[in-house]
């Protein structure tokens, strides 16, 4: 259903775009993140989870910037985790006022089990497009993502 707004032709195109955008893509988030409850956590600590098993341990800043998350947001995801023994803060040696955040043995097990399904659901849901139209999608999603960044550069 496109947008219902009487305006000129450029802004119910650019509706429109806007409303199929968000709808497929809390669409796709549905099906894929919906068996994260089966392990017992939300988006926000798997993508922790996830950021600290490919990228290594990450301070608390970073890894906010990395799942799109503010910084008090990311303290209480954090907590949790740690509440569960899936993560641990780490001083940092350099600066003692720093604290790393790194996965450990438990979270890592968790996230090597689970992730090779997750991959599984995604690429399923991308098999209704081509190569070529998930080239498109990824480029064109980088270029309207990246938009603000380029305006003020």
């Amino acid at each position: 259903m496109g947008t219902k707004y009487e305006g000129t032709k450029k802004e119910k195109r650019a509706l429109d775009a806007f409303i199929k955008l968000v709808r497929a893509a809390q669409s796709v988030s549905d099906r894929v993140e919906s068996p994260f409850s089966e392990i017992g956590l939300s988006v926000s600590q798997f993508g922790v989870l996830e950021a600290l098993h490919h990228l290594g341990p990450l301070y608390q800043k970073d890894l906010a910037s990395k799942i799109l998350k503010s910084t008090s947001n990311i303290t209480m995801v954090v907590d949790n985790l740690e509440k569960q023994d899936l993560v641990e803060r780490v001083r940092d040696e350099q600066d003692r006022r720093h604290y790393s955040v790194r996965i450990t043995a438990k979270g890592s097990a968790l996230i090597t089990s689970f992730f090779p399904g997750h991959v599984r659901r995604i690429v399923n849901e991308m098999s209704v497009l081509t190569k070529a139209e998930q080239d498109e999608l990824g480029r064109l999603c980088r270029k309207v993502g990246l938009q603000e960044r380029n305006a003020k550069g």
